[in-house]
């Protein structure tokens, strides 16, 4: 079989019109492009890291409650508790035999059953008229309280008059009366009554 030399003016039309069409894969470098005003290659992005998954889904539960924390919570201390941490301000012998009982009280009030209304004027004039007729050791009678909330909206507290008379004691105008605040002893009343001891009037 010979092997052709020459195209016919059909070939060579066709061959020109698919070189017209084509793209160098290596274009020829411009001599007048130096690496200085060359176009800098873009950055390549920034690696992006997936969202790690949980480590232990083994124990998800649906519905289940979250698992609780061990916090130590460490409680307020109680009435009788702060009452008995409070300096001795009287004599410690005559203390120690009223906070055992062994004192009578000079003086007596009883604020049971009173609401706190009632009960703050009335304590007021028994404690500067215990002093004014000389008494040192006086019984404040609150009784202890309710039992149970009854479900109000608005939760009270259980005993009011027990946690309030303290607070009065050490208000205007008693403060500069009272001298100690004491829990009785339960021959005269326990969590339902106070000593409450005087100073003398100069």
């Amino acid at each position: 079989m010979s092997r052709r030399r020459k195209l016919s003016s059909e070939e060579r039309e066709l061959w020109n019109r698919v070189a017209a069409t084509a793209r160098a894969a290596h274009p020829p470098r411009d001599p007048d492009i130096t690496p200085e005003t060359a176009t800098p290659p873009r950055p390549a992005p920034a690696k992006v890291n997936p969202i790690a998954p949980p480590t232990d889904l083994s124990r998800l539960r649906i519905g289940a409650k979250p698992a609780a924390k061990h916090v130590k919570i460490t409680p307020a201390p109680s009435l009788t508790e702060h009452l008995a941490a409070q300096p001795v301000q009287m004599d410690r012998k005559a203390h120690r035999s009223m906070t055992r009982g062994k004192l009578s009280p000079d003086a007596r009030i009883d604020l049971h059953g009173m609401t706190q209304a009632e009960a703050h004027p009335e304590l007021i004039r028994f404690i500067l008229r215990s002093q004014d007729h000389g008494h040192r050791l006086v019984l404040v009678i609150t009784g202890k309280g309710k039992h149970k909330d009854e479900g109000w909206i608005m939760p009270e507290r259980l005993g009011v008059l027990r946690h309030q008379v303290p607070h009065w004691l050490r208000q205007a105008p008693l403060a500069p009366v009272v001298m100690q605040i004491t829990q009785a002893h339960q021959r005269h009343g326990g969590q339902g009554a106070y000593y409450v001891y005087l100073r003398k009037l100069r």
